[in-house]
């Protein structure tokens, strides 16, 4: 559905000489919801008003639909408005003087292909029923909540029926509780309508929540992209396994690899891992290993344990999160299914789940662009009961 090869966009006058967005390809299939997810300043943002034709690129190819919309080096640009496309910002953009449906009809009663009004109340109202504001149609602007103006700025989107939605940053601005009510519904209407969707986010929550694939971006460029499962579980750029919260980050060297495992000496111990990239005998890595992946019992039966002592533990209703003192090192476990908590200076053993290990080469060079080889085979478990 939406196509984009080799697009570039620089902005004049910055102190660092470098590309908004740096010759990136991507593809959003006909149906989807594709996250772009990266930091402040990595070009999701960008990318998306590119697409829309908010910006012109520098150089490059965008298609909607199998038309050609943008493309610098031919001389080609449709503009915004003849694009096939709904927009959703991260401002609310709604009108104080109008009431709910006003607001969402706007777009169908102004330019040159203004709808009847009768025509236009009744698809606005449509558009107010799937974001489940109907019975608020004629509440002042002003009187709606921020998760219900926001709601509006999608309804207004979808009034014009667009190919593709394209959602800036749209939960940015509403409180924790608000936020995951408007997710549901973004995602709820963007499956029960089957529309092509690019979300723009940097929260990974978000991405995780709702995203059939979540592509990774940071300094104008894509470092990888997958499912939001294999993101979180099985990152296979370092970039990636930090910025998705990968806590716990081991340094170790190889000893030995086969087809699926790899075998990595640290300070800690020796630990079989899930490879990525180009691993051999000898060479530098990084293993991260999510809280959940570091299992802590007050006994070792296994021998495998690692000795340690509680520094501090948080409780968050559903879990612990205990910070654990190895030798020099500090790990975070997370623990689902623990009866009695630990306290200040328990001594304990922490057990990694090699299944969930993986191991990363170390990036020498600062290049996000690389993507390293897919990962199979791994499971993802919880953490049990302290033992």
């Amino acid at each position: 559905m939406i196509e984009v090869r080799g697009l570039v966009k620089r902005f004049e006058g910055r102190a660092v000489s470098r590309n908004a967005v740096d010759g990136i390809d991507l593809d959003v299939p006909e149906g989807k919801l594709v996250t772009l997810l990266g930091p402040s300043g990595c070009g999701k943002t960008t990318t998306l008003r590119l697409i829309a034709g908010l910006e012109r690129p520098d150089a490059g190819r965008i298609s909607i639909g199998g038309k050609l919309v943008c493309a610098p080096g031919e001389g080609v640009y449709v503009g915004v408005h003849h694009r096939p496309i709904g927009v959703v910002f991260q401002s609310y953009a709604v009108w104080p003087h109008m009431t709910a449906i006003e607001n969402v009809m706007f777009p169908l009663r102004s330019g040159q292909k203004r709808l009847p009004r009768a025509e236009a109340r009744r698809r606005a109202m449509e558009a107010l029923d799937m974001v489940g504001l109907a019975d608020l149609a004629d509440r002042p602007a002003p009187a709606l909540s921020g998760g219900q103006q926001q709601r509006i700025s999608l309804a207004r989107a979808l009034t014009r029926e667009p190919e593709v939605l394209l959602l800036d940053e749209p939960l940015s601005n509403l409180d924790a509780g608000l936020r995951d009510r408007v997710r549901d519904e973004i995602r709820g209407v963007q499956q029960r309508l089957g529309i092509t969707t690019v979300f723009v986010t940097h929260d990974q929550d978000e991405a995780l929540a709702v995203s059939d694939e979540v592509i990774v971006m940071d300094r104008g460029r894509i470092v990888e992209r997958g499912a939001a499962q294999e993101i979180y579980a099985w990152p296979r750029e370092e970039f990636t396994a930090r910025f998705m919260g990968i806590s716990n980050s081991l340094p170790g060297t190889v000893l030995s690899r086969d087809a699926n495992t790899v075998e990595i000496d640290l300070v800690q111990g020796r630990l079989s891992c899930l490879p990525t990239g180009k691993l051999s005998e000898g060479s530098s890595v990084n293993v991260f290993l999510r809280p959940e992946s570091l299992v802590l019992s007050r006994k070792d039966p296994s021998g495998r344990g690692w000795k340690g002592t509680v520094e501090f533990s948080i409780y968050h209703g559903d879990c612990w999160d205990y910070h654990v003192r190895v030798g020099d090192t500090l790990l975070r476990s997370r623990m689902y299914r623990e009866k009695i908590g630990l306290a200040h200076g328990d001594p304990v053993y922490v057990v990694p789940e090699e299944a969930t290990a993986i191991a990363i080469p170390v990036n020498t060079d600062g290049d996000a662009s690389g993507a390293g080889a897919s990962l199979s085979g791994a499971t993802a478990k919880g953490a049990g009961d302290i033992g």
